[in-house]
């Protein structure tokens, strides 16, 4: 699993914050034990409990966890991002079944209810827009900011659309094309770009300003209609189309900050904690 390709959304199980990973490559739900055995067995330690059951179930069973769950770097209370076992909703049926619990019944439904979501998102898709603003708004977004993010993620698909039909078809040339773009216009690669503002797993552009987030709407616009009316086939051809969107973008830049005398490019996130060093960040436990 790609925890690039990851979101995580706190779930609320009776005011209880349980953590939950939406997995948008495989369109699943991913959900932590821990927080679901917190649930279900009322327990002020609920990760040594989950310890306890595991060899539970492994010597009275025979039954392996390991072989239905996964581990992801999700954000503890104290802010710092810790190794956890998740499960998809299935197989937290599995595990479910071996706690005795009043909520479990409760939770089953909770469940059911969680899996249902992506159902009917396929029917209804302003389901999953839906779902994206009320989780910006709860990160904090202000709606003008919001909406610019929802448009810049209909027209990102335009773009790549446009891409996949002058023969780019590859993850890496995707990447390298946009990298063009981003390193144009603001002298830095995406992933140079991350490291700027001290980000790892979190979306860039969920942590740029609104100028940032509007340079870069700009240089893909430019970039999509050039590369939809001149045709370039091939990678070499595409990014040439795509220096040309991404010096658009560095010529206002450029205009900008002569008027307000300052970089509009900035090491500014939208992170509410700040990473210490892999040691303290993440911790196997």
């Amino acid at each position: 699993m790609n925890q690039d390709k990851m979101h995580l959304i706190n779930k609320i199980f009776n005011n209880e914050t349980i953590r939950t990973v939406w997995d948008k490559e495989n369109e699943k739900y991913y959900i932590s034990v821990v927080d679901i055995v917190g649930v279900l067995a009322d327990s002020k330690e609920p990760r040594k409990y989950w310890n306890w059951l595991k060899n539970k179930l492994l010597k009275e069973e025979n039954f392996e966890t390991s072989s239905i769950t996964r581990q992801l770097k999700l954000k503890a209370n104290d802010g710092k991002y810790r190794l956890t076992d998740v499960c998809d909703i299935e197989n937290m049926f599995r595990i479910i079944e071996s706690i005795p619990s009043k909520n479990v019944e409760p939770i089953k439904k909770w469940l059911a209810k969680l899996g249902s979501e992506r159902i009917d998102e396929v029917f209804d898709p302003s389901i999953a827009a839906q779902r994206s603003i009320d989780l910006y708004r709860a990160k904090g977004y202000e709606e003008k900011w919001i909406t610019k993010r929802i448009q810049s993620i209909q027209d990102r698909k335009e773009l790549t659309d446009v891409w996949k039909e002058n023969g780019i078809t590859e993850n890496k040339e995707f990447a390298i094309l946009t990298n063009e773009i981003y390193k144009t216009w603001s002298g830095m690669t995406a992933k140079e770009y991350k490291e700027y503002k001290g980000l790892r797993k979190e979306s860039l552009r969920d942590n740029m300003d609104n100028i940032e987030v509007s340079l870069t709407d700009i240089s893909e616009e430019v970039t999509k209609r050039l590369a939809k009316k001149t045709k370039p086939q091939g990678l070499k051809e595409n990014i040439k189309v795509a220096h040309a969107g991404g010096q658009v973008a560095k010529n206002t830049r450029v205009e900008i900050e002569n008027l307000l005398g300052e970089s509009v490019v900035t090491n500014q996130n939208k992170l509410n904690y700040q990473y210490k060093d892999e040691k303290e960040k993440i911790e196997n436990k």
